[in-house]
Formats: C-alpha cells, structure tokens, sequence
C-alpha cells in the first residue's frame, strides 16, 4: 500500500502510518515527480479536506489516487 500524507511536517512527525510519505500539501506540485504514475496511492491527511484537494491535482496529472475518507481521524490501524 503506498500511501501519501499530505499533511505539514510536524503533524506527520507527530502520528503517521507507518511507511507513508510525507508530501505536504503546499510542496506536492513540486514532488509529485518522485511519484510513479504505474502505482496506485492513498492520499490521507487530517480530516480528508486537504487530501481531498491532492487527489484532485493528482488525478489532473495522471495518477491514480483515492483519498482516505476521514483522514487520520478515522484511522484505526498502527501508528508510529
């Protein structure tokens, strides 16, 4: 599972998935060429607004994304 955790910096420092990356949502213009087109990711952020907004860039771009319904705050699995 790959996913993306575009929320800032100190709030992924602070609960993650573990093995997200972290792509801020306000740099994912700017990253979104260490992303592999051939690979289906999950976006996630705090609530599901900000991921919401990257899986629209994204899908513009041509990956393939789905966003995670109620971010971080509805995720129930581990957590580093």
């Amino acid at each position: 599972m790959n996913i993306i955790d575009v929320r800032e910096a100190a709030e992924f420092r602070s609960q993650k998935i573990p093995n997200s990356m972290n792509f801020p949502l306000g740099l994912l213009e700017f990253r979104m060429n260490e992303l592999d087109k051939n690979k289906e990711y999950i976006v996630v952020c705090q609530s599901g607004g900000r991921s919401s907004q990257a899986v629209k860039f994204l899908e513009y771009h041509g990956f393939h994304v789905t966003n995670m319904n109620g971010g971080m705050n509805s995720w129930e699995g581990k957590e580093e």
